[in-house]
């Protein structure tokens, strides 16, 4: 077992984090804003449809109008990002790679790639070994670190050493580190145990005299199972970018491992996930890395690796890089899938309250809206940068925790709430067909995504019926249920605890194989 050097970095969590007085109360109230506004729209929605419905009636038909249009526009976009998929996995990258000469070539690029894991069966992750020894990329150019946690060190060590006798001898290096329980500033999760690991694997690289531009880290969750051309693809687009230290590269997450076997709603929720990940894909001005992601080692190490002391290490280390770099980061889109673990649990309640937890989890990211509001004024950045990005956090999350609410109920509080007097206006007998025509077309906008998902699912596993298919078509069925339950609910109590200072630790989804 290795143990790693110490590195220092900034690190903020939360408003304790920081030592003046000043600055706290500053932080404390860039908390407070998300949730704040996400309350006061609903709110205001709630109150002002019994005091000025004329008011609301009129913001539905434009919020509905506008959602109908982005609809379309997002529909589009998947379409555009689904077409470069398919070329992608098309084109030899491995040849490209090996054709390609400049500063940095084939020949000298390595890739080390790090897997947290905590309480994970041994098939899950051997599945994702399996994953790297059928990559078409040289797998003696790969260094491969099984993050345990000493917490799980004993179930954790009986499956590295399963690990290690079956796929050890296939890479340049397999290494097994143990994080450490309990360290002073640390939040139990991922962004502790990868940034121990990558700690770890340095040592190694020193050891090897390897250069850190000659490197590129791939930070997986546990369950991910690569495409066989992921990292020739990556190295590909690495090497010819002169610009190759300023860039993550984020590929598409499917949840298919165990698609066949989760509930209807939890595959309807992942898969959502996984449209809108490649919609992103074509709005690279948008795109901020999300899960299993890669990017420069050297620039892991300039900005002290991932996180140790927040619960969404994924998205923030995109913003740890920006600021850096002064705004000069971005994410480069990588149409290569990844292919990843729906929510499964050994009982159908368990899987719906892990499915919750994993949707707050996500919507805890709403930590990075105070990190971006203070770091903006603490970098000196180009100021339409900074209302950019402010921008981008504060709107995208508070729009995850109220569009859904608002689409599916605000169009008949008017009518309800507004009294009779309202209840006698052309405006109040038009409202609630206008909204349901507004509506009915937007959910036209799921056809395209139930025919994809058809196309992408994977091969039906002996086990199930081919009647199974009729169930992944009717399961769309469940969307607005999806919406409201385990996307707006679990982003708003992410955002009032954030409001509330009562800051959330780090939850492990639950997955299984059948």
């Amino acid at each position: 077992m290795q143990h790693p050097q110490k590195h220092q970095t900034i690190q903020i969590a939360n408003h304790k984090d920081i030592i003046s007085r000043k600055w706290r109360i500053t932080y404390r109230i860039f908390e407070i804003i998300p949730g704040l506004s996400s309350w006061l729209i609903l709110i205001s929605a709630l109150l002002l449809s019994f005091f000025k419905p004329i008011w609301v009636a009129i913001f539905i038909i434009v919020f509905d109008v506008q959602w109908l249009l982005k609809v379309i526009y997002l529909s589009f976009n998947l379409i555009l990002s689904y077409k470069h998929f398919k070329r992608h996995l098309k084109i030899n990258w491995l040849k490209k790679c090996k054709e390609f000469q400049g500063k940095i070539n084939f020949q000298n690029l390595y890739h080390l790639i790090i897997l947290p894991t905590y309480q994970e069966s041994y098939k899950v992750i051997d599945s994702t070994f399996k994953g790297l020894k059928y990559s078409d990329y040289p797998r003696k150019k790969m260094i491969v670190i099984l993050a345990l946690e000493e917490k799980d060190q004993e179930n954790g060590l009986q499956i590295a050493k399963k690990i290690e006798k079956k796929y050890g001898s296939v890479f340049y290096k397999f290494i097994k580190s143990l994080h450490p329980f309990g360290l002073p500033g640390e939040l139990r999760g991922k962004g502790s145990n990868e940034t121990w690991a990558a700690k770890v694997a340095k040592k190694f690289i020193d050891q090897e005299k390897i250069a850190y531009e000659n490197i590129i880290v791939s930070s997986f969750d546990i369950d991910t199972v690569v495409h066989k051309k992921y990292f020739s693809c990556m190295s590909y687009h690495y090497m010819i970018n002169p610009e190759r230290e300023k860039r993550s590269y984020q590929p598409i997450p499917f949840y298919y491992n165990n698609i066949w076997d989760s509930p209807s709603l939890m595959r309807v929720i992942a898969t959502q996930t996984s449209f809108w990940m490649m919609v992103e894909q074509e709005r690279t001005q948008k795109l901020v890395t999300f899960s299993s992601h890669s990017m420069s080692f050297k620039t892991a190490l300039k900005v002290g690796y991932w996180q140790t002391n927040i619960v969404s290490e994924d998205s923030r280390i995109f913003y740890q890089c920006l600021f850096y770099f002064q705004g000069d980061y971005k994410v480069q889109s990588l149409y290569m899938p990844v292919y990843m673990d729906t929510v499964l649990d050994d009982k159908y309640h368990k899987s719906m309250l892990a499915q919750y937890k994993q949707q707050r989890r996500w919507g805890w990211g709403v930590e990075n809206c105070p990190y971006v509001l203070y770091r903006m004024l603490k970098t000196k950045i180009q100021f339409w940068q900074k209302i950019k990005y402010a921008f981008q956090e504060l709107e995208g999350k508070i729009s995850w925790a109220t569009t859904s609410l608002i689409l599916l109920f605000l169009g008949w509080l008017p009518v309800v709430l507004g009294g009779e007097q309202f209840k006698k206006t052309v405006l109040a007998a038009s409202l609630p067909r206008i909204t349901q025509i507004l509506m009915t077309l937007s959910m036209i906008g799921l056809i395209g995504p139930v025919i994809l998902n058809t196309i992408l699912l994977p091969k039906r596993p002996k086990h199930h019926k081919k009647r199974k298919w009729a169930w992944m078509i009717l399961q769309w069925i469940l969307f607005p249920i999806g919406a409201i339950f385990f996307g707006s609910m679990p982003a708003l109590d992410a955002q009032t605890r954030l409001m509330l200072g009562k800051y959330m630790g780090f939850a492990v989804t639950p997955k299984a194989r059948k």
